[in-house]
């Protein structure tokens, strides 16, 4: 393992990374930490809209600054993205100007500062957690509410418009290969860096269990629309079903109300969402998009047993051996009335250990981090 000393690196994060709950910030927040053990002195800012901040955070990192976002309805009228534009701090670059160190902005929503001249003479790299301009079409395809996806709309035009600012990073990391491909295509110095998560060690309970378990941030288009799927998908089967995520929608609360097999886990704590991926029989994952690497999908398959997804949420993602992969309602049914009935037992615990090992290693993208931060 390389180590590193006296090395600096500013980290600007879209939010504050804990509790690492959701996608993103789990994704920061476990960079933030393996930089930490690698003894990187971290200075992380972050911008604040409503969650609160984090004295945890100081345990990793050498300076801590929050910055307030501007969520403002006039920002919605600026010709940058929301997402940018609400995040346009002077005290950030200042802060960001008092040294030369290498920054790491999280999000095509921190690279506003990349309009500075002076930073642009930086290492400046940019973790890009998804093709926005994609990202969010998708959301708008499947969001119900029309102010929203009128919003959402407004926001690809302008996400896809502003996306070439990349060309003033370093290096840009992609999260998975499709990611990878798309940026490789328009932009230099690219590079695939995996998605950092809590898991490094597969840590599955042999036996059976009795149910199927879909989990995600319910309060997303995305995994809503994905979770009213499935309630149609085993809705008057003898499968057990139950649904988990934060905030769900009253409308997915409703339908969910009409089918005696499947129950609604409402915002979920750490701990109970974790036993109920650890002891379901199947967990089921599926999108409508493919946006690089779903860190719900890390999370099952460390530690869920039977592994259902659509091709979607593997898309050039290698997972022979660890995942069965369905696309339709029939198949779905089917592969999970088999799975319902085996038993995971120890032989498959032990290939699932060494499956992982080939599909994450998370100590080589650290080795790939520190090399940019050092070297460019």
């Amino acid at each position: 393992m390389s180590n590193i000393s006296e090395k600096h690196l500013h980290i600007v994060s879209f939010d504050i990374p804990y509790p690492a709950n959701y996608g993103g910030v789990i994704d920061v927040f476990f960079r933030i930490k393996s930089l930490h053990e690698r003894n990187v002195k971290v200075h992380l800012h972050c911008f604040e809209y409503g969650r609160q901040h984090s004295e945890y955070l100081e345990n990793f990192c050498y300076s801590v600054n929050y910055y307030k976002r501007a969520t403002n309805i006039s920002k919605l009228f600026n010709s940058l993205p929301y997402i940018v534009c609400s995040r346009d701090s002077k005290e950030l670059l200042d802060n960001l100007k008092k040294d030369n160190y290498p920054i790491l902005l999280e999000g095509l929503h921190c690279c506003g500062i990349l309009l500075d001249a002076d930073i642009q003479k930086r290492n400046v790299i940019v973790r890009a957690h998804n093709v926005e301009h994609e990202y969010y079409d998708n959301l708008a395809k499947s969001e119900k509410n029309i102010k929203k996806k009128m919003y959402l709309k407004q926001e690809v035009l302008k996400l896809h418009n502003f996306e070439s600012i990349l060309n003033k990073a370093s290096a840009i990391l992609a999260i998975s290969q499709k990611d990878y491909n798309y940026f490789k295509s328009l932009y230099k110095n690219v590079y695939k860096l995996t998605a950092y998560n809590a898991y490094t060690e597969v840590n599955i309970i042999e036996g059976k269990g009795d149910y199927v378990l879909y989990h995600g941030n319910l309060e997303v288009s995305e995994n809503y629309a994905a979770a009213e799927y499935l309630v149609e998908t085993f809705k008057d089967t003898d499968i057990n079903l139950k649904i988990a995520g934060m905030n769900p929608p009253q409308h997915l609360s409703q339908i969910i109300d009409y089918e005696d097999n499947i129950e609604l886990v409402d915002s979920p704590d750490d701990k109970t969402l974790y036993d109920l991926i650890r002891n379901a029989q199947i967990n089921i994952l599926v999108t409508a998009q493919s946006t690089g690497l779903k860190l719900k999908l890390l999370n099952t398959l460390f530690n869920g047993r039977f592994c259902l997804v659509n091709e979607k949420m593997v898309e050039e993602l290698d997972v022979n051996g660890l995942c069965y992969v369905v696309n339709d309602m029939n198949s779905i049914r089917f592969a999970a009335n088999e799975l319902m009935n085996k038993t995971f037992d120890q032989h498959q615990i032990e290939k699932r250990r060494e499956n992982m090992k080939r599909f994450y290693n998370i100590e080589e993208a650290t080795d790939l981090l520190l090399k940019l931060i050092t070297e460019n």
